[in-house]
């Protein structure tokens, strides 16, 4: 039989863990898929060029006054990404659909769903949300809504869901700011701008009475459950009554996070610690609990030894006599013992070795690297 090792070098294996192969091919997959073009084999040079698989998609949804639009603006600013929201979208000339959008408004007509959505895929398509990601603000805000975008390919990574009581929300609204000149929304708590020129062109709401806030708080709780449920696998729900601080970590902390992947995955761990501290036991462990290959690296040399193989001649005397191996013998009996095929196909957890970082350069000359 062939040698493992050269039908599958862990070179190439790292390889394509790292610079996550799979996840490029399974995107691609999707938005074929999704997109049906007309050309494949362009569509997918194309994707690639865009080289965009990890700009942000982001939806920030929640009730009135819940701080939506400070978070989005917030993560806007710390990613680079583009913040879509009805502002936005009304304020953004160059739209082909914006004029009708306007005209609802002005009519104190509610704007269709298929509008909305409409919209949002037009402002999505352009080269500055495909390059950059985009944060999209209060969409979708009902069932349709969301259904429609996932029609369109839109499907966030990342949603979260800000939270408060309804007494709470009422009572934040009141310090609801919106700036006429470029209809953003601000805050005299939360969200307050620094420039002066901004505070004084600042104005309440039309729509701040708590009779409108209660109507769109009753709105929102009758369209956010099947919301939540189309998203329930990328959906995080943050409460929004507390610092804003604590909010925008939380948030943070939330749409960093790389949604589990069905990459194949194999395990190549190093404990490493002073003597005593418990790596072979907490190694047996792991190798246990998952069903990878437990390697000591001192069991490995004795074993080498006791099969008399031509390693183990050479390690003999040093064993023997109570000396260290050397480092070029260890690593050789490594790299043939790691490229072994239930290494390769299992995983390992190696322990005892390195020991310095002399030791942990030549593992990373030798392409052992841990994962």
């Amino acid at each position: 039989m062939e040698d493992p090792a050269r039908l599958w070098p862990p070179p190439v294996s790292g390889y394509a863990e790292e610079q996550r192969l799979f996840q490029t091919l399974q995107n691609m997959l999707e938005e074929l898929l999704i997109h049906k073009p007309d050309d494949p084999i362009e569509f997918m040079i194309n994707h690639l060029k865009q080289n965009n698989d990890d700009a942000p998609k982001i939806c920030i949804l929640g009730p009135p006054a819940s701080g939506k639009t400070t978070v989005a603006m917030w993560l806007s600013k710390h990613f680079d990404a583009i913040r879509v929201s009805q502002e936005t979208l009304l304020f953004e000339e160059t739209l082909a659909l914006t004029e009708e959008a306007k005209a609802h408004k002005e009519k104190n007509q509610k704007i269709p769903n298929a509008l909305w959505a409409n919209l949002i895929r037009e402002r999505l398509s352009n080269v500055d949300c495909i390059k950059q990601g985009w944060i999209l603000e209060g969409f979708p805000e009902n069932q349709e809504q969301a259904w429609m975008l996932q029609s369109f390919g839109i499907f966030p990574r990342h949603v979260v869901m800000l939270y408060a009581s309804d007494t709470v929300l009422i009572e934040r609204n009141s310090g609801k700011r919106l700036d006429p000149l470029t209809q953003e929304v601000y805050h005299t708590t939360f969200n307050w701008p620094s420039d002066p020129l901004v505070q004084q062109r600042l104005v309440k709401p039309d729509d701040l009475s708590e009779q409108e806030v209660s109507k769109k708080l009753l709105e929102y709780h009758r369209n956010f459950p099947e919301v939540s449920q189309i998203y329930q696998k990328v959906l995080k729900s943050i409460s929004a009554d507390q610092p804003s601080v604590d909010v925008l970590s939380q948030v943070l902390t939330y749409v960093q996070i790389r949604h589990r992947s069905a990459a194949p995955f194999t395990p190549r761990i190093i404990f490493c610690g002073p003597p005593g501290s418990g790596k072979s036991l907490q190694a047996a462990l792991i190798a246990q609990k998952y069903g990878v290959v437990n390697i000591c690296c001192g069991q490995l040399l004795k074993e080498a030894v006791a099969d008399n193989t031509n390693l183990g001649e050479l390690i003999k005397p040093y064993i023997d006599s109570g000396w260290p191996v050397p480092d070029n013998l260890v690593l050789e009996l490594l790299t043939q013992r790691l490229s072994s095929l239930d290494c390769l196909t299992d995983g390992w957890v190696l322990s005892g070795f390195p020991r310095d970082i002399n030791q942990a350069e030549k593992l990373h000359k030798a392409q052992i690297n841990p994962n």
